[in-house]
C-alpha cells in the first residue's frame, strides 16, 4: 500500500468531548461554541484568519490530532489489503511535513476566478474576505506546478467525476504497493524468526 496526498483550496478532530476540541476552547473561549457543543467554525476561522498568532496556536492544537487519526486509518486500511489510502490534508505543500512519507500527490485545481466565485458564493463573503483567507495559502496555480497529479475542477462534476475514476484506475494499476508489503513481510517474518530463536533459547 502506498500514500497519496491529496489537497487543493480551502474547506472530525475537534468534535465536542475530544481533547483537541478541549485546548481549543481553553484557548478561545467559551464564545466560539454553538449551542450543541459544537465549535462554531465560521466565528473560529474569522478569529485565526486575522491574527497570524491565533491561527498558528491552532494548527499546533489540531495537527497532532489530525496525525494520530491519519495514522489509525493507514494502518487499518493496510491490513485490509488496500493499495493505496489517499490522505486530505488542505496544506500539504504549505508546511511540507508530510511530502516525504507520500507516494503520489494529487491537487484538485481550479481557475482563480472560479475559484473566487464558489468561495463567496458558499460562504457568503465579501471579496475582501475571501482574498485574505486565500492569502493565507500557497495559490493554486503554484501547486498545480508541485503536484503529481491534477483534477481540474473548473468545470461541472461530471466532468471531475470522469477525472477521479481515471486517477483511480491509474493509481489502482501502479505496482508503486510492492515495495511496501514485501518490507512489510519482510519486516514481520524477521520479528517472527527473532521470537522463535528467542523462544527456543530460553525454553528448551
Amino acid at each position: 500500500m502506498f500514500l497519496v496526498g491529496l489537497t487543493g483550496g480551502i474547506a472530525s478532530v475537534v468534535e465536542p468531548g475530544t481533547p483537541a476540541h478541549q485546548l481549543i476552547v481553553q484557548y478561545f473561549g467559551t464564545e466560539i461554541l454553538l449551542e450543541n457543543g459544537q465549535i462554531n467554525r465560521e466565528m473560529l476561522g474569522n478569529i485565526i484568519f486575522s491574527d497570524e498568532e491565533k491561527r498558528r496556536r491552532l494548527n499546533s492544537i489540531t495537527h497532532p490530532a489530525v496525525l494520530q487519526m491519519m495514522l489509525k486509518q493507514i494502518l487499518k486500511y493496510f491490513f485490509l489489503g488496500y493499495r493505496y489510502v489517499i490522505l486530505d490534508v488542505p496544506l500539504l505543500f504549505e508546511t511540507n511535513k508530510l511530502r516525504k512519507l507520500l507516494k503520489r500527490t494529487v491537487v484538485v485545481y481550479c481557475d482563480p476566478q472560479t475559484q473566487i466565485s464558489r468561495f463567496m458564493r458558499r460562504n457568503n463573503f465579501s471579496r475582501a474576505e475571501v482574498d485574505k483567507r486565500l492569502s493565507t495559502q500557497m495559490p493554486l496555480e503554484e501547486k498545480r506546478k508541485l503536484a503529481n497529479h491534477v483534477i481540474d475542477n473548473s468545470g461541472d462534476l461530471e466532468n471531475t467525476r470522469r477525472q477521479v475514476l481515471q486517477l483511480h484506475s491509474r493509481l489502482e494499476e501502479s505496482l508503486d504497493f510492492l515495495l511496501v508489503r514485501i518490507i512489510a513481510i519482510a519486516t514481520i517474518t524477521g520479528i517472527s524468526g527473532l521470537l522463535f530463536v528467542l523462544g527456543k533459547h530460553f525454553l528448551f
